[in-house]
């Protein structure tokens, strides 16, 4: 390809103007679905001044809504990274039957309604349900309590963490792994050697996903909890009810603090790629990891 003056290629298929138009219909489009919508929510949540908001956000109910939040992030994130760790592990690594149907069952929570398996989860735990009689009689809460809310969450974000890390994983091979093994290592010392490290920036990336799924889950999480107000109430949930009793100010005011863990967790997302971008490794590489990964297991 020919050279411009400038020393670099003649860009193909498009002039200035009409590069400058679709970068300006982006950035319009952009403002006017992203950006209006939190000016309008942070706009409405310091109408009435900052005591209002600050009495907002201190009243109960909002107050264990956002701690409820939190405890079910704290609860379901982990677990949901221990099971995609361990799926992508097993998918990418071995070879078994059953391999593929492990994978369309960890695709069906993005293939069904949440709204579907909250309704699934009172047919199996409900007083009528497959459980719920058990589960009375041994005087345990599921539905409309916590141990609910915390299942419906894992269950809409279990796929995260293991679609973060499957691409990765199947792209690295098993080169370093199988390397590792024949010189001795044990399957813990090449995992937390070998292929965490390797890992590590896709694995952040996904727990940041997971993390923002459960917070702002609604629809699985509407029909587990009941909607009990000061107790089963996550924030999107209480938001909706402070909506629906006409209060728009505490709704907008619970809203903006859901709106700042969205952007906290988007600063952390694009935090992560730009380290992850720096800090990629190709396998070939990898052989400090696969040197300490052995280290010692040599007679």
């Amino acid at each position: 390809m020919a050279a411009t003056h400038s020393g670099r290629p003649p860009r193909v298929g498009d002039s200035p103007a009409v590069r400058r138009t679709l970068i300006g219909f982006v950035l319009v489009l952009g403002a006017v679905l992203v950006l209006a919508p939190l000016i309008v929510i942070f706009t409405q949540a310091f109408r009435l001044g900052v005591p209002a908001f600050a009495a907002n956000i201190a009243h109960p109910d909002t107050r264990h809504a956002i701690l409820l939040t939190v405890l079910t992030a704290l609860v379901a994130v982990p677990v949901n990274t221990a099971f995609g760790v361990a799926a992508a592990w097993a998918i990418t690594k071995f070879d078994f039957r059953g391999k593929r149907a492990l994978t369309v069952l960890i695709e069906i929570p993005f293939s069904i309604s949440p709204i579907v398996a909250g309704v699934a989860y009172l047919f199996v735990y409900g007083l009528q349900g497959l459980f719920g009689p058990a589960l009375q009689s041994a005087e345990i809460k599921v539905l409309f309590a916590l141990p609910g809310i915390v299942l419906a969450s894992m269950f809409v974000t279990a796929p995260f963490v293991a679609r973060e890390l499957i691409p990765l994983m199947q792209a690295q091979g098993r080169d370093l792994e199988e390397a590792a093994t024949s010189l001795g290592a044990s399957g813990w010392r090449t995992f937390f050697s070998v292929t965490l490290p390797n890992i590590r920036w896709a694995l952040l990336y996904g727990v940041v996903l997971c993390n923002a799924r459960v917070m702002g889950e609604f629809g699985a999480v509407s029909v587990v909890s009941g909607n009990i107000r000061g107790q089963t109430n996550t924030l999107p949930l209480h938001i909706e009810l402070l909506y629906h009793d006409y209060n728009t100010a505490g709704a907008f005011a619970a809203a903006s603090i859901l709106t700042l863990l969205a952007l906290v967790t988007i600063i952390a997302k694009l935090a992560l790629e730009r380290r992850g971008a720096g800090r990629v490794r190709r396998p070939a590489l990898a052989s400090p990891a696969l040197a300490a990964s052995t280290e010692g297991a040599r007679p």
